[in-house]
C-alpha cells in the first residue's frame, strides 16, 4: 500500500516557541536552537545544553535562520525534462514518484539491477540513508549507492579499519581540553571546525604548555596558531609520520610493552622506518629535519597525545596510507584509549558518520558490515527479511559516474549532493551526465549546477524541516527535530524514497512492499539501530525516547549509557583482538609538477562558505567576508609570471582551464597555489573550480586527490573588463543575469555582502555597442539619472540613485570608480558628485572588506584600532569583533601581527 505524503510536522502553536535541532553544516554537531514565531524561522542561537558545542556556534550556524527561504531560492515542486535541451517544466508529485519509479523498473527488466544507481549525501540524515540503502540493496538489487562521503571521509574509514579494525573515532571532544600535545595534519580546523578550534584555543589558554603542531603546506590561521608549523609538500604525510616514528624508535619514546600486547604487525614497519631518518624526509617533505624531531619528541614525551585530521591527509592517492602512518604513532606510543589521547579523525558533513553506519555506501552494509563478506550479506537480508542481496561489488563515487558515461548504469538518482560542482574533472563528469539515459535529482536548493542535467526533480525538504538523527565526529547521535513545515511539495529525503520505493516495488516485487511500510521516521531509526545490535558500534537499545530524554549519546551504546572513549582495555576489533601497524612507505601524488605544469595547487574551504554555497550563498552576513574566487599565488610566483594584485590569470592543468584574479599571499610556499573550493558554473564562467582537479583516487578508499593538481598560470590578456552592482533579490537577480556567464571568457554573478547581486565580465576586445547597451538592460540601467557612455570605446558608465541610495551601477571599460560605487552599496556615505565620480575627478572613499561577519566590523576599523594601540581584548570591548563566532579571532590576530603598534592579547 503506498504511504500518504502528508507532512508530519509537529508545530506546538503559532505563539513564539524554540526547537532543539542540529546545525547541518560540518560535523562537529552544534546542538541549535530553532526560534520559530508565526510558522517561520525567526532566529538560530546555540543549545548551551548540547555536549558538543555548549551553546557556541561558528558563523555559519549563527546565519542559519538567513538561509531559510520558501521563494525562488527552493525547488517548491516537481519538474521533468521532456527531452534534453528542453527546460524543466513543473509537475505534480504524484505523476513525477510515478515517473521516477517507471524509469527505474524500466531499466532493471531491460539491463539488470546494476543499470541503476545511486548517488546520496553525508547531509541526509541516517533515517534517509537507512531507506535508500533498501531501497538499493533490497528492492532494486544492486550495491551501486555511494555518497559524497566518498570525497572527504572514505581514506578515514580505510585508515581506521586497516589499523585498529573497524570505522570508530577512538577520541572524543572532552580530550582536547585534556591533551598535552596535539598534532593536526591536513586540517584548517580554525575555518573548517570553528567551535572545536575555539575549544583548542580555550583549552591552550588554560594550559599554555599544551603543545600545538601543525602539519599543513599553506600557513593558515590554524598553523599561525601552532607552536610548531611542518609546511610539508603536499602528498608527503607518510613519509614525515614515518620519520616521526623513527625518531621515536632512536630515542626510547615508544611504548614497547604495549606494541607486544596490544598490536601486530610491527617488525615490518620497524625495519621499514630504519631508513627514513628526518634528513631523508627532509628532501622529500620540505620540512627542516630538526622540525621532525621536535614535532616526534613532543608527541612522543607527551603524557597525553591527540591528533586532528581531515581532507590534507583524506583527499590523496595515498590517503589510506596517510591515515595508517598517523595511527601508527598512536599504537606505537600506547597513545590511544585514554583522556586526552587518540587519532581523531574529524568528520566533513554533518551526517557522514550516520550515514556510514547505515551503510549507505558501496563498499559498507548497514552496522559496519562489509558487502564482500557473504556472511555479513546473509545477516543483512536476515534482518532486512530479504533472501539475499547482491554480490556484485557496487561502484563507488567516480566509478559510478565512468558507469553512467559508459553506458551501464542507465538512470542515477542524485540526492542532496551537487556532482556537477564538487566532483574532480568536471568536464568528465558532465559528459557522463549527458549520456545517462535518465536523471534523478533530488533536491531542496533551486540554481545548483547538477540540476541542469536533470530529467526529473524531487523537491526535497531541507534544514529546518526535517525531523531524524545524526552522528558527529565523536560518535555522538543526536536528534534533529523539524521546526516548520516544508514548503510547497517538498518532503523529507526518506519520505520520497519510501514512496518510489513502494511504487517501484509494486512494478517489479509486490511482496517487497512491507519492507517500507514505515509510519514514521521513529521506524525507520528503530529498524536501523536494531541492525547495530553485536556489532562494534552498538546503539541497538537507543530510540528516540532515550535521546529525547537522555540527550546526545554516544556509541557504543549499552545498558543506557555511551562510551565515550575507544579501546581503553586494549582489545581491538579484528581477528586477534590486536590493533594491527601496516608496512606503508611514501609514494609520490597521482601526477608530477613539470616545465609545463610547474606549479602545484591545492584546493580548501573558506571560514564562512561551505561546500558548493547553494545554502550560504542565501545568507548576506556570509558573503561579506569573502565575495568572489580566487587563486592565491606566492609574490615571487606573481612576479616571474608578470601578474599584480587583482589581476586575471589563465589557469591551466592537464584536464581544464579556469580564469580567476590573482591574490598575493606570503603564506604559501614558491611554486603553490590554493583556490577555495566553493564557486562551480552556477557563478562563474567555465566549468568551476573542479574544472582542475584530478579524479586519481586512492586504491583502497577510492577518494579522490582533490588536494594537488599540477598547474600552470599565465595572464589571461583580458584587456577589457566590466563591473556591475543591482539592488533586489539575489537569487531571481543570479538566475536573470545567469547567461551572461557563457558570453565570455571570465564572468562572474555573486550575491554581493551589500546585498543583490555583483557582475564582472572580461574579455580581449570590447563588445560592441549593441551588446554593451543589453547589458545595461539586463541590470534595468536604460535610463539612469547618471549617465557617461562612450560605446565606441567599450565604455558604459552608469548609475542609478535617489535621495542618496544607491540602486545599480554599470561600469564597462574604465572601473576607477567601482570600490567607491562598491562602499556606496555596502551603506557608505555618497559621493559629493556622482558625475564627478564617475568622470574619474573625485575619488571615493575604498571598501573595506568585512573580517568579523556576526558583528559587521571591517578590516579598516580594526586596523585603526590597532594604529590607536587596541590590543585584542580591547577590540573586542570597543569595535565588538570576534565576540560572536569567534572565528575571526586568528585573522585579527594576524592584522595586530602585521601592525607594530598593537600588543598581542
Amino acid at each position: 500500500m503506498d504511504m500518504p505524503m502528508a507532512r508530519r510536522i509537529e508545530i506546538v502553536s503559532e505563539a513564539a516557541h524554540e526547537v532543539a535541532s542540529i546545525c547541518c553544516y560540518c560535523g562537529t554537531g552544534c546542538g541549535v536552537r530553532v526560534q520559530v514565531r508565526g510558522g517561520a524561522v525567526a532566529g538560530v542561537r546555540g543549545d548551551d545544553s548540547h555536549p558538543a558545542n555548549r551553546g557556541r556556534l561558528c558563523s555559519k550556524g549563527l546565519a542559519l535562520g538567513d538561509t531559510v527561504r520558501r521563494d525562488g531560492a527552493r525547488v517548491l515542486s516537481a519538474q521533468w525534462r521532456e527531452a534534453r535541451g528542453e527546460p524543466l517544466r513543473e509537475i505534480g508529485l504524484t505523476p513525477a514518484l510515478d515517473m521516477a519509479a517507471d524509469r527505474l523498473a524500466e531499466a532493471i527488466a531491460k539491463h539488470g539491477p546494476d543499470s541503476v544507481g545511486f548517488y546520496l549525501s553525508g547531509q541526509l540524515l541516517t533515517e534517509d540513508y537507512a531507506v535508500f540503502n533498501k531501497l538499493a540493496r533490497a528492492l532494486a538489487g544492486t550495491n551501486n549507492i555511494d555518497t559524497n562521503s566518498r570525497l572527504c571521509m572514505s581514506s578515514a574509514v580505510s585508515g581506521y579499519k586497516r589499523t585498529l579494525g573497524a570505522d570508530a573515532p577512538p577520541a572524543c571532544y572532552e580530550d582536547l581540553e585534556l591533551a598535552d600535545t596535539v598534532l593536526l595534519a591536513g586540517s584548517n580546523m580554525a575555518y573548517t571546525h570553528p567551535v572545536l578550534f575555539r575549544r583548542l584555543e580555550a583549552a591552550r589558554a588554560q594550559r599554555p604548555d599544551m603543545k600545538v603542531i601543525v602539519a599543513d603546506p599553506r600557513r593558515t590561521d590554524t598553523a599561525a596558531f601552532a607552536d610548531l608549523h611542518l609546511p610539508i609538500a603536499p602528498g608527503s604525510d607518510v613519509a614525515l609520520f614515518n620519520a616521526m616514528l623513527h625518531v621515536m624508535l632512536c630515542e626510547g619514546l615508544a611504548d614497547e610493552d604495549y606494541i607486544a600486547r596490544h598490536t601486530e604487525g610491527f617488525e615490518a614497519l620497524r625495519a621499514r622506518v630504519q631508513t627514513v631518518t628526518p634528513e631523508a624526509a627532509q628532501r622529500l617533505c620540505g620540512v627542516p629535519a630538526d622540525d621532525i624531531v621536535q614535532a616526534a619528541r613532543w608527541f612522543g614525551q607527551a603524557g597525553a597525545a591527540l591528533s586532528l585530521y581531515t581532507m590534507g591527509l583524506n583527499q590523496s592517492v595515498a590517503g589510506t596510507d596517510k591515515n595508517a602512518a598517523l595511527i601508527h604513532l598512536h599504537l606505537a606510543t600506547g597513545q590511544i584509549g585514554r583522556p586526552g589521547a587518540g587519532p581523531f579523525s574529524l568528520t566533513g558533513q554533518p551526517n557522514a558518520m550516520g550515514g556510514r553506519e547505515a551503510g549507505g555506501m558501496a563498499t559498507l552494509l548497514p552496522g559496519h558490515r562489509d558487502p564482500a563478506s557473504a556472511a555479513h550479506r546473509a545477516e543483512v537480508a536476515r534482518l532486512w527479511g530479504v533472501d539475499s542481496l547482491p554480490d556484485v561489488p557496487g561502484a563507488t563515487a567516480l566509478d559510478m559516474f565512468d558507469a553512467v558515461a559508459d553506458g551501464r548504469i542507465k538512470v542515477l538518482w542524485i540526492a542532496a549532493t551537487n556532482p556537477a560542482q564538487s566532483l574532480p574533472d568536471q568536464a568528465r563528469v558532465r559528459a557522463a551526465l549527458a549520456r545517462a539515459e535518465f536523471v534523478i535529482v533530488q533536491e531542496a536548493y533551486a540554481g545548483t549546477e547538477t540540476l541542469a542535467h536533470a530529467d526529473l526533480v524531487l523537491p526535497a525538504a531541507t534544514w529546518p524541516e526535517k525531523s531524524g538523527t545524526v552522528t558527529n565526529s565523536e560518535r555522538r547521535i543526536s536528534r534533529v527535530r523539524a521546526a516548520v513545515a516544508p514548503p510547497g511539495d517538498a518532503q523529507p529525503d526518506w519520505r520520497l524514497a519510501q514512496a518510489v520505493a513502494l511504487r517501484l516495488a509494486a512494478r517489479i516485487a509486490p511482496h517487497k512492499t512491507v519492507l517500507f511500510d514505515y509510519r514514521d521516521e521513529s521506524e525507520v531509526f528503530a529498524e536501523h539501530a536494531r541492525m547495530t545490535a553485536g556489532r562494534d558500534l552498538d546503539y541497538s537499545a537507543l530510540d528516540y525516547a532515550a535521546l529525547d530524554a537522555g540527550g546526545p549519546q554516544q556509541w557504543p551504546y549499552r545498558a543506557g549509557q555511551g562510551t565515550p572513549r575507544l579501546y581503553a582495555d586494549g582489545v581491538f576489533p579484528t581477528a586477534s583482538g590486536r590493533a594491527r601497524f601496516c608496512d606503508v612507505s611514501w609514494r609520490p601524488t597521482a601526477e608530477a609538477v613539470s616545465e609545463d605544469y610547474p606549479l602545484q595547487l591545492t584546493t580548501g574551504r573558506l571560514r564562512d562558505h561551505w561546500h558548493t554555497m547553494a545554502r550560504t550563498s542565501l545568507a548576506r552576513a556570509l558573503i561579506q567576508h569573502v565575495e568572489e574566487p580566487w587563486v592565491s599565488l606566492h609574490p615571487n610566483d606573481m612576479r616571474r609570471l608578470g601578474l599584480a594584485a587583482g589581476d586575471l590569470a589563465r589557469l591551466d592543468s592537464r584536464r581544464g582551464g579556469l580564469v580567476l584574479p590573482v591574490q598575493a599571499d606570503d603564506t604559501l610556499r614558491p611554486g603553490h597555489a590554493f583556490v577555495p573550493m566553493h564557486w562551480g558554473s552556477a557563478f562563474m564562467a567555465g566549468l568551476g573550480v573542479n574544472a582542475l582537479t584530478n579524479p586519481a583516487s586512492d586504491p583502497v578508499s577510492r577518494q579522490p586527490e582533490l588536494k594537488f593538481t599540477a598547474l600552470r598560470a599565465a595572464p589571461a590578456g583580458l584587456a577589457w573588463q566590466a563591473a556591475a552592482w543591482r539592488q533586489g533579490d539575489a537569487v531571481a537577480l543570479r538566475a536573470r543575469l545567469a547567461p551572461w556567464l557563457r558570453r565570455f571568457d571570465y564572468a562572474v554573478v555573486l550575491p554581493a555582502g551589500a546585498g543583490g547581486v555583483r557582475l564582472r565580465l572580461a574579455s580581449r576586445v570590447a563588445p560592441d555597442a549593441a551588446v554593451l547597451h543589453e547589458l545595461a538592460d539586463a541590470l534595468d540601467l536604460r535610463r539612469p539619472e547618471v549617465a557617461y557612455d562612450d560605446p565606441a570605446r567599450g565604455c558604459l558608465r552608469r548609475v542609478a540613485a535617489g535621495q542618496g541610495v544607491l540602486r545599480a551601477f554599470l561600469l564597462t571599460g574604465d572601473l576607477r570608480a567601482q570600490e567607491a560605487l562598491l562602499a556606496w552599496a555596502a551603506g557608505g556615505e555618497a559621493p559629493a558628485s556622482a558625475a564627478a565620480l564617475l568622470m574619474g575627478r573625485v575619488a571615493g572613499a575604498a571598501r573595506s572588506r568585512t573580517v568579523c561577519v556576526c558583528n559587521g566590523v571591517s578590516e579598516t576599523a580594526i586596523l585603526k584600532g590597532i594604529e590607536q594601540g587596541c590590543d585584542l581584548a580591547a577590540l573586542k570591548d570597543t569595535l565588538g569583533c570576534g565576540t560572536g563566532c569567534g572565528s575571526c579571532v586568528p585573522e585579527i590576530r594576524s592584522l595586530m601581527t602585521r601592525a607594530p603598534a598593537a600588543a598581542l592579547a
